[in-house]
């Protein structure tokens, strides 16, 4: 049976962290768009990844709780707009793919699968994903999430954090760093009520974890600088979500 969801699971926020990946600073994606984080553009709200500073931060632990943080705030437009385009009842994991789809696209309000969706048509809905499979590096994502859609088969692994370069140029031969899932999931809930557990350990669920490696060979990050000596930019971000939290 099909009921009411208006909030991404778990495993869908952590599934699409790891199809967007972390880029801890200003880039330049395939559409020439600049962008922060885990994929967050000028189109989904302040700040602009356009008038942030280029280049790798010195405080990589920094940047990537910002991106954490941003990207919590991003994905209560997306799910918003998904509940508002679509008319019928949704699974969990259904929900979480329109997200992702959503998320990468914008285009919920107009995608053909959502017209199939709300006439009823799950199987030419799930099919439909596959229209949108530009630029051909797409592909691989938008075939997962037919697949988290129709099969509930959520992608698994670790979220990598990439190197970029003054120029907004991403480095995708070898992570800086790879999040583990109970890593990612304490970022993404640091400062909320009620906190997500539902697949952390136990342990991991009673302990504010570190930032963790996934590989060994990657080396440990430095311990987090004080709050006041955060470079400007990134208190300026954390301002300003922690003013967005509070008013949500």
């Amino acid at each position: 049976m099909h009921t009411p969801v208006h909030k991404m699971s778990d495993r869908g926020l952590l599934a699409l962290a790891r199809h967007e990946g972390l880029v801890p600073a200003p880039y330049l994606d395939v559409k020439s768009v600049w962008t922060f984080g885990i994929g967050h553009t000028a189109a989904a709200g302040a700040p602009d990844p356009a008038t942030m500073p280029r280049g790798m931060p010195a405080d990589l632990d920094a940047a990537i709780r910002a991106a954490f943080r941003l990207f919590r705030a991003d994905i209560v437009r997306y799910e918003t707009e998904v509940a508002r385009a679509v008319t019928v009842p949704l699974e969990p994991h259904e929900f979480d793919a329109l997200v992702s789809f959503h998320y990468n696209t914008g285009a919920i309000a107009r995608a053909t699968l959502t017209r199939l969706l709300n006439a009823g048509d799950r199987k030419g809905a799930a099919a439909a994903f596959l229209n949108w499979v530009k630029p051909a590096a797409i592909v691989p994502r938008r075939e997962a999430e037919r697949d988290l859609f129709r099969d509930g088969r959520y992608p698994a692994g670790t979220i990598p954090v990439w190197a970029v370069d003054a120029r907004g140029r991403v480095d995708f031969s070898r992570p800086v760093r790879s999040l583990t899932a109970e890593a990612a999931l304490v970022l993404l809930n640091a400062g909320t009520a009620p906190v997500r557990t539902s697949i952390l350990s136990p342990a991991a669920a009673l302990a504010a974890a570190p930032i963790r490696v996934a590989s060994a060979q990657l080396q440990p990050s430095k311990p987090a600088a004080p709050a006041t000596a955060l470079p400007g930019w990134f208190s300026r971000v954390l301002t300003f979500l922690n003013q967005l939290l509070w008013r949500s």
